[in-house]
């Protein structure tokens, strides 16, 4: 029974060695660091979502200035509603 433990903890390390020897064949692959690809995505994401608000406000002055709905506004402008 000890032989079959042995064994088996001698091929788990192996292949706990290969999966860590394909990790980093994989990270060697990579343009940039995963980490700061994420953190990158999130700035950009926040820039995208700041420039979203500031024209959905002016949109929606446009509407209050024409007394229209907003969603008129949006359709003049081809915005959809899921943008």
């Amino acid at each position: 029974m000890q032989t079959a433990l042995r064994t088996s903890i001698i091929d788990l390390e192996s292949q706990a060695a290969g999966l860590e020897d394909q990790i980093a064949q994989t990270k060697a692959k990579l343009k940039n660091n995963p980490s700061e690809t994420v953190k990158r995505h999130i700035r950009l994401l926040h820039e995208y979502n700041e420039i979203k608000d500031v024209g959905q406000g002016l949109m929606g002055l446009i509407a209050d200035a024409r007394g229209v709905r907003v969603v008129d506004v949006h359709k003049e402008f081809g915005v959809d509603v899921k943008d």
